[in-house]
């Protein structure tokens, strides 16, 4: 799998999460972000088994190439 990393939260405190990456075999996107625990949010969707949910801050969407005109983002 090649994984290329769009972009990190410029105002994580930790520096380390969320963060963008792109699975260049698939075309799909990898979010790492903040793990939702809370059962009254978590009882409000159905979520497989197969499935987790992750908080995903609305400022990162600027690393999507579909929100930024095309370019890539990468912050490498």
């Amino acid at each position: 799998m090649a994984l290329r990393r769009l972009g990190k939260d410029p105002d994580s405190p930790n520096n380390g999460s969320p963060t963008v990456y792109l699975d260049e075999e698939s075309g799909n996107y990898i979010l790492q972000g903040w793990r939702v625990t809370d059962a009254d949010r978590l009882a409000e969707m159905s979520i497989p088994a197969h499935e987790t949910v992750i908080e995903f801050p609305r400022r990162m969407m600027q690393f999507f190439p579909e929100v930024n005109g095309g370019d890539d983002g990468t912050d490498v």
